[in-house]
């Protein structure tokens, strides 16, 4: 039977692995995916799926978490993410748990699926996301980057987990961290750090790596552990350069305009040049 609940999936370009995550979705009643500005078949495959496509495209991803709850127009919504699987045993719990009616608020645990392995270490292990609610306990996102929800109500944490199936190559890793590395980059240059150097990005890069290999011991999750945190921290050295980046003045941007200025003059000054 399915229950008073509308998934809602906020995509971008994710043809390769949205129809598998609707075909977990079944127990709701409806299915809304927000398409954040694909350019490939993520649309098409929703619609032949038969949930409601809505176009929304936003560099915060609180504004498209919220966009996404105020289409909702049942008394209950799940977000899920494109690369999420809802197991049988899940969905069972969280309608279980609507029909007896005994909290507002759903978190549940995240079994991260790293390089094809599943992640018991390296912080990966701690990873809970709030995602069901009751609509009118929902009031709104926090966060441009890593978003985190503002609600009311009581919050019961599941028993049984939410299947992430991420970081499924080095070049999916590296698409991932060109769309976050950026805004993040961003929010920390708005904050006004400190100067970045040389040593800023470096230390930043090794913290992260000791972090996640050692002190949450990815290392025993075998080489795609070591792999996963060697990335992580080169995630944290990208975020600083580009932090450097935009403490240049005057910006990079404007270098180069200067550039160009001076060889269009040469050519001003030159010419037609003929044979």
């Amino acid at each position: 039977m399915k229950s008073n609940i509308t998934a809602l999936v906020i995509a971008k370009n994710e043809e390769k692995m949205l129809q598998a995550c609707l075909e977990t979705l079944s127990f709701c009643q409806k299915i809304i995916v927000l398409d954040d500005g694909s350019t490939d078949q993520t649309a098409s495959i929703a619609e032949n799926y038969n949930c409601q496509v809505i176009s929304f495209a936003h560099d915060s991803f609180s504004k498209l978490r919220e966009k996404a709850r105020d289409l909702v127009e049942t008394d209950w919504l799940f977000y899920v993410d494109a690369d999420e699987r809802v197991t049988p045993a899940l969905a069972k719990e969280i309608l279980l748990h609507i029909e007896k009616n005994d909290c507002q608020v759903m978190t549940i645990h995240r079994q991260n699926v790293c390089y094809g392995k599943k992640f018991a270490f390296g912080g990966w292990q701690d990873d809970f996301v709030t995602r069901v609610f009751k609509k009118e306990n929902l009031l709104s996102w926090q966060g441009e980057i890593h978003e985190s929800p503002i609600f009311k109500g009581l919050n019961l944490t599941l028993q049984h987990e939410l299947v992430h199936l991420t970081h499924r190559s080095t070049q999916d890793n590296l698409r991932k961290s060109a769309e976050w590395t950026i805004k993040e980059a961003t929010a920390l240059a708005d904050a006004s750090v400190k100067k970045v150097n040389l040593v800023v990005i470096l230390r930043k890069g090794m913290m992260e790596f000791y972090r996640r290999a050692i002190k949450h011991q990815g290392y025993k999750d075998g080489m795609a552990g070591i792999v996963e945190a060697l990335v992580q921290g080169i995630n944290r050295m990208i975020v600083y350069i580009q932090v450097w980046e935009l403490q240049q003045k005057p910006s990079i941007k404007n270098n180069y305009e200067k550039e160009e200025e001076e060889i269009k003059n040469l050519w001003r000054k030159e010419g037609k040049i003929e044979l």
